[in-house]
C-alpha cells in the first residue's frame, strides 16, 4: 500500500428525519441558494422540510438541474446567485445537483469564465460554502470534492475537483429515497458498484483494509440492491445502499491504492455523444473492460471472483469468465442493459467517441496507462 493524504470534512447527518437538522447546519442569517432538479423533491414533501429547516433565512430556489449538469443551466444559477448576493448553496437532491452545485459554489467566486475550472486553466481559489440534502444516493458526490459538469452545445462532459468544495455537511434520510423510480434506484446501485470496482479491481497492492472495505460494500450491494425493487419503501435496504453509495466514493476506498476510472471515462464520453446515463454507459462498458483487460487484472479478478461471488472452482480462466457474467447478470437484474444494443443503439459513434477521448487526452487510461485509442475501441465495438 502506497502513501496517502486523506482529507474528508464533510459532516454526516444520517438517518429519518435529519433535514430538520439544517437549522444548526446553516449559519443563521445565511442567504442560501437552494438548488435541485427536475421537481420531485417538491412533489414527495423533501423541499417542504428544508424550508421548514431554514426558517427565516433567505432562500432563493434554483430548479432544473439536469441528469450530468449542463454548463448554461448552472451558469444561469450563478447569475441568480450573484444577483442575490448568496453566501451560502445548498444542494436538495442526487448527485448531478450535488456536482452541478459544487461547480456553482466555486463559480460564485471565480473571476474568469468558469468553463476555465473544467478545462484546467483555472483553479479554484475559493468557494461558497456548500451542504448537501441526498434524495439519491449513487456517486458520492455528497462527502466529496469532485463534480462532472457537461457542455452540451459542445459535446464535453469533464471533470474538476477541489477541497474549496467539500460539502460543509450532508444529510442522508434514507427515507427521502422511497419515491424513486426503478430505474434511477437501479441506476444508483450500479454506479455505486462500479465507483468501488474502480478501486478495487486493479492490482494487489497488500491494502488489505481496503479491498475488504470493497468487497465489504459490493457485497452489500449485491444483496440488498434487488431488495429495492422488490420493495422500494424497505428503509434498511435504502439505508444499506445509501451508505455503501457513499462510502464508494469518499476517499477511503481508494486511498493508497491504485485505481482504475477507464470505465468511467469511456462512459463520460458515451453519455456526451450517445445522452445515456451516467450509470448506463458504466453497465455497458465495464464488463467489456474486463473482458479486454483480464491478464493485467488476473490476480484480483480471481479474487474477486472468490471473495464477492463465491467462485472456487474449475480453472482460473473459467472463474474469471464466471465473475464478469455474474457483474453482467447482476446489472442487468438491477434493470440496466449492459449492451448499447439494449439502449437501441445497434451503430455506436465510434468515431466521434474516440475523437472525444482524444481530445481530452484519455489515450492512456487506466491503473497501467494501457488502455490506449485502440483498446477503448476495441472495448467499445465488443459492448455493442
Amino acid at each position: 500500500m502506497n502513501n496517502f493524504n486523506l482529507y474528508v470534512p464533510t459532516r454526516v447527518l444520517f438517518g429519518q428525519g435529519q433535514i430538520a437538522s439544517l437549522a444548526k447546519q446553516v449559519p443563521a442569517g445565511s442567504r442560501v441558494l437552494v438548488t435541485y432538479g427536475g421537481g420531485s423533491v417538491l412533489r414527495n414533501g423533501v423541499m417542504e422540510q428544508v424550508r421548514q429547516a431554514l426558517g427565516d433565512r433567505l432562500a432563493v430556489e434554483f430548479g432544473g438541474i439536469e441528469p450530468n449538469p449542463d454548463y448554461a443551466t448552472l451558469m444561469r444559477a450563478i447569475a441568480t446567485g450573484r444577483e442575490h448576493g448568496v453566501d451560502f448553496v445548498l444542494a436538495v437532491g442526487g448527485g448531478s445537483v450535488a456536482d452541478g452545485s459544487k461547480f456553482i459554489a466555486a463559480g460564485l467566486h471565480y473571476e474568469g469564465d468558469p468553463w476555465e475550472l473544467l478545462t484546467g486553466k483555472g483553479k479554484v481559489k475559493s468557494a461558497v460554502p456548500l451542504g448537501v440534502v441526498l434524495t439519491l444516493a449513487a456517486t458520492g458526490s455528497e462527502m466529496n470534492s469532485g463534480a462532472v459538469v457537461s457542455r452540451r452545445e459542445t459535446g464535453d462532459k469533464l471533470f474538476f475537483a477541489s477541497e474549496k468544495v467539500f460539502p460543509r455537511f450532508a444529510v442522508l434520510d434514507p427515507s427521502t429515497l422511497f419515491s424513486l423510480p426503478e430505474r434511477q434506484t437501479g441506476n444508483g446501485v450500479v454506479d455505486a458498484f462500479v465507483h468501488t470496482i474502480e478501486q478495487y479491481l486493479t492490482y494487489p497492492a497488500n491494502a488489505k483494509v481496503q479491498d475488504r472495505m470493497a468487497e465489504g460494500l459490493l457485497l452489500t450491494l449485491i444483496e440488498e440492491g434487488p431488495k429495492l425493487l422488490a420493495n422500494p419503501s424497505d428503509y434498511d435496504a435504502r439505508a444499506n445502499v445509501m451508505w455503501a453509495a457513499t462510502m464508494a466514493l469518499n476517499g477511503y476506498l481508494g486511498a493508497g491504492v491504485p485505481q482504475d476510472w477507464s470505465t468511467h471515462m469511456l462512459g463520460h464520453e458515451i453519455t456526451a455523444v450517445h445522452g445515456l446515463d451516467h450509470a448506463q454507459t458504466l453497465a455497458i462498458v465495464l464488463p467489456a473492460m474486463l473482458a479486454a483487460r483480464r491478464e493485467p487484472k488476473r490476480a484480483k479478478l480471481l479474487q474477486y471472483a472468490e471473495r464477492v461471488w463465491g467462485l472456487t472452482e474449475g480453472t482460473e480462466d473459467s472463474r474469471i469468465d464466471a465473475a464478469i457474467d455474474a457483474t453482467r447478470a447482476f446489472f442487468e437484474r438491477m434493470g440496466v442493459p449492459t449492451r448499447l444494443s439494449g439502449h437501441g443503439i445497434r451503430e455506436p459513434k465510434l468515431d466521434a467517441i474516440l475523437a472525444k477521448l482524444e481530445a481530452h487526452g484519455m489515450t492512456k487510461l487506466g491503473e497501467h496507462g494501457d488502455v490506449t485509442l485502440e483498446v477503448s475501441r476495441a472495448v467499445l465495438e465488443s459492448a455493442v
